[in-house]
C-alpha cells in the first residue's frame, strides 16, 4: 500500500519532469498540485479556527469551564456537548497537518527513488515506472541539479570552504512567518489559556522540526517546504485570513477584558430577585415617613397647650 502511494508520487514527478525538462521546477510544479488539491482541508480549517477562536469567548464556555473546574471529564463531556451545539470539529484544524506527514515522506522516497546514480537504483527506478504513462528512456538520465543544488542530496551554497545552509534558513523563516500570518490571536483569559499555550509550542518546534529536516535530508524536499509555506501564505491572503497585526512585535498587546460569566439558565431568576430587592429598598424610607407623621401627630393630640398658662412659675429662695 505504501510502496503504491510512494510510486504514484514518483510517476507524477517523472511526467511533469518529462514536460518541464527541470527537476526543481517539477517540485515546484508538484507542490502547487498538492496545495491544490487539499485546498479544501485548508478551508475547513480556516472556519474551524475562527469558530474556536470564538468559542473561547462564548459566555456558556466560559461558565461550562468555571462550572467544571475541578471534575476534567464532566468538563471534557459538556465540552462535547457545546461543540456539537455550536456545530464546532475542533479536529478539524489538525487535519490538513496530518495529511501532509504522509505526503512529505513519500515525496523524499520518490526524489531518492528518482535521483539513481547506481546500477541497482536504475533497476529499481524501472520497476517504479508506469509503462502505460512514462518510457524510463524519455526522462533517464534526470539531471538533479537545480540553481546551486544537487536535489538529492542536503543543499549547501559554499562559500570558501564553508557551506551555508541557505534552504534551510529560509525554510525556517517561511515556516515562522506563516504560523504568525495564519494563526489567529489568542483570546485572555482562562478559556484561552490552554489553546494559548499550545500555539505557543507549535510556534516554536515547527521551525525547528521543518529547518532540521531541511538542513539534513535531500534539497528537493526543502524546496517542497519552502515553495508549501509560500504558497499556503498566498492561498490564506487570497481569502484575506491573513492577521498581520501577529508580526507587530515592537507593540506590546493588551490583554482583552476578560467576559463577564453568565449562567445560562440563573441569569431570569437572578434579575427577579434583584429587582425584589430594590422595590423593598424603596418602600422602607416610605414607610419609615409615614410612621414618623402618625407618631407627630398622636403627640399633637395628647398635649393640650392651655394647662400651662395657669401655672405660675415657681420663686426662687433666697
Amino acid at each position: 500500500m505504501w510502496t503504491s502511494f510512494v510510486n504514484l508520487f514518483l510517476n507524477l514527478l517523472l511526467f511533469i519532469y518529462k514536460l518541464v525538462g527541470n527537476f526543481g521546477v517539477a517540485i515546484i510544479i508538484f507542490t502547487v498540485l498538492i496545495k491544490l488539491l487539499t485546498h479544501p482541508l485548508m478551508q475547513a480549517q480556516i472556519k474551524s479556527s475562527k469558530a474556536m477562536a470564538e468559542l473561547q469567548t462564548d459566555p456558556d464556555y466560559l461558565y461550562m469551564m468555571e462550572k467544571y473546574k475541578n471534575d476534567k471529564e464532566r468538563l471534557a463531556q459538556e465540552q462535547m456537548k457545546l461543540y456539537k451545539e455550536k456545530g464546532v470539529n475542533p479536529t478539524a484544524s489538525c487535519l490538513p497537518t496530518f495529511i501532509q506527514l504522509p505526503i512529505i515522506f513519500a515525496l523524499y522516497q520518490a526524489v531518492i527513488a528518482a535521483i539513481v546514480t547506481t546500477p541497482m537504483g536504475m533497476l529499481d527506478l524501472i520497476k517504479r515506472v508506469f509503462p502505460n504513462c512514462i518510457q524510463i528512456s524519455e526522462v533517464f538520465p534526470i539531471n538533479p541539479n537545480f540553481l546551486w543544488m544537487n536535489l538529492g542530496l542536503p543543499e549547501r551554497l559554499m562559500i570558501g570552504n564553508f557551506g551555508l545552509p541557505v534552504l534551510a534558513i529560509l525554510v525556517v523563516l517561511t515556516t515562522v512567518l506563516q504560523t504568525k500570518l495564519t494563526q489567529p490571536a489568542q483570546p485572555q483569559g482562562e478559556g484561552g489559556a490552554s489553546t494559548a499555550m499550545m500555539s505557543g509550542m507549535m510556534n516554536i518546534y515547527m521551525p525547528l522540526l521543518m529547518g532540521f529536516m531541511a538542513y539534513s535530508l535531500a534539497s528537493g524536499l526543502a524546496l517542497y517546504f519552502l515553495i508549501s509555506n509560500i504558497f499556503t501564505i498566498v492561498q490564506y491572503g487570497a481569502m484575506g485570513s491573513l492577521h498581520w497585526e501577529n508580526l507587530k512585535f515592537w507593540e506590546k498587546k493588551k490583554p482583552a477584558p476578560k467576559p463577564a460569566v453568565k449562567p445560562r439558565s440563573s441569569a431570569p431568576a437572578k434579575k427577579a430577585e434583584t429587582s425584589g430587592e430594590t422595590a423593598k429598598a424603596e418602600s422602607k424610607p416610605k414607610a419609615a415617613a409615614k410612621s414618623s407623621d402618625d407618631d407627630n401627630a398622636i403627640f399633637t393630640q395628647k398635649i393640650d397647650y392651655r394647662e400651662f398658662k395657669n401655672h405660675k412659675k415657681p420663686k426662687k429662695n433666697n
